[in-house]
């Protein structure tokens, strides 16, 4: 789980495995697996490094950088 800002400066918590892309339009626009937009403040560099750490933490990391590698 990772903790974001909406625009209205209200927290919350996402389930970093329900992302399935994130894009700048210029703001930051997270799109969910079921489809859903959300808009959040922190760049998009910031939410891949905090997916990123979540992925870290709960071990799925190894599996995430080895489904990444383009020599395969």
């Amino acid at each position: 789980m990772i903790q974001l800002t909406r625009l209205n400066d209200d927290l919350f918590t996402l389930n970093a495995c329900m992302i399935e892309q994130i894009q700048s339009l210029p703001d930051t626009t997270i799109t969910l697996i079921n489809g859903k937009k959300i808009v959040v403040k922190e760049s998009e560099l910031e939410v891949i490094q905090l997916t990123t750490a979540f992925y870290k933490q709960i071990g799925l990391a190894p599996f995430i950088e080895k489904a990444g590698d383009s020599d395969e």
